[in-house]
């Protein structure tokens, strides 16, 4: 499978260009930016054979078989429908789009296309997310009754397009979109929102620097999210379910290549469980490969993505701020 990045962005490299090399079967074949110089640049660094003067050039390219979106949150709509109309695969970065409208748009685009596109939430692919999932959900802990997740760390420069309104930013689209699919992943049934409190910016109140949200479940179970970019809570990246039996309690569910901590505690016996190997990003593009070559290995499909993003949606709103645009 032959590769285009849309965009030289400074996550392309770990995300894709790496992990391409311990995937034998997909080659990034192609990049473009909008500075050409920029795209060359990369190109060149990381050996990549052809520099296209445009996003749409590239699109265009008839030895192309997926292009990988790591542009800003706002335009990841835009260039997936322009790659799906192009014919390409889409490995598409978090968060999918800006809002669920563009979420069901690009859905309904993706439907029936034949193409693959996939959300790129890594950590999904890791053996230590399905192992989460696997006891949460196999009763093990007991009937769930609360579901935490947690996404902190500090970016205090606030001039990055993060914290731009219009490229679709904020706490809760980049940090926080991974513990919004996490306590879903975790989740005893569909959460609903009972209440959100955001940190903004003081130079534009619509950007939220932190969020905190909590959710209900049906039969009872309650939820609770903590993101930010730049609050007091420098750095958390945790996952935490109680059940009537027992407690699951896993640090840095994100990037376990890195470092973790995974703890279940049933019945008042405690074990610890770890994870070792490849990182996420390889996981991710092996699935995709194969999703590509027609295995039903995209566990991040379109469908997931507007669940996660209606649910972001939901929190902007209740904690009084305007959904993404």
């Amino acid at each position: 499978m032959k590769i285009g990045v849309l965009g030289a962005a400074r996550i392309a490299p770990a995300a894709l260009v790496r992990p391409a090399r311990a995937v034998g079967d997909v080659e990034v074949a192609a990049v473009a930016a909008r500075d050409r110089g920029r795209a060359q640049a990369f190109a060149t660094r990381h050996g990549i054979p052809t520099v296209h003067d445009s996003y749409a050039e590239l699109l265009a390219d008839p030895a192309l078989d997926a292009v990988y979106v790591p542009l800003p949150n706002g335009r990841h709509a835009q260039w997936t429908l322009a790659a799906l109309e192009a014919g390409k695969h889409v490995l598409c970065e978090k968060p999918f789009t800006a809002n669920a409208a563009q979420a069901r748009e690009v859905a309904a685009a993706a439907e029936g296309s034949g193409l693959v596109v996939m959300e790129a939430f890594h950590y999904r692919y890791h053996p230590l997310a399905k192992r989460m999932a696997e006891i949460v959900h196999s009763g093990e802990l007991g009937r769930i009754r609360r579901v935490v997740t947690a996404m902190c760390f500090p970016l205090p420069r606030f001039s990055d397009i993060r914290y731009d309104f219009d490229l679709a930013g904020g706490a809760l689209m980049d940090a926080g979109c991974y513990a919004v699919h996490c306590l879903r992943l975790l989740a005893p049934a569909d959460p609903t929102v009972t209440s959100a409190t955001a940190l903004t910016l003081r130079r534009d109140r619509r950007i939220d620097r932190a969020m905190t949200a909590r959710f209900a479940f049906a039969g009872g179970a309650t939820g609770e999210l903590r993101t930010s970019m730049w609050s007091r809570t420098l750095l958390r990246i945790q996952a935490e379910v109680v059940g009537e039996r027992g407690r699951l309690t896993v640090t840095n569910f994100v990037a376990p290549q890195f470092f973790s901590r995974f703890s279940v505690v049933v019945d008042g016996r405690r074990r610890r469980e770890r994870f070792a190997g490849e990182a996420t990003y390889v996981h991710q593009l092996r699935a995709f490969a194969a999703a590509v070559r027609g295995e039903p290995a995209n566990l991040t499909p379109p469908e997931d993505s507007v669940a996660t993003m209606s649910l972001i949606d939901d929190i902007y709103a209740a904690a009084g701020l305007a959904p993404r645009s």
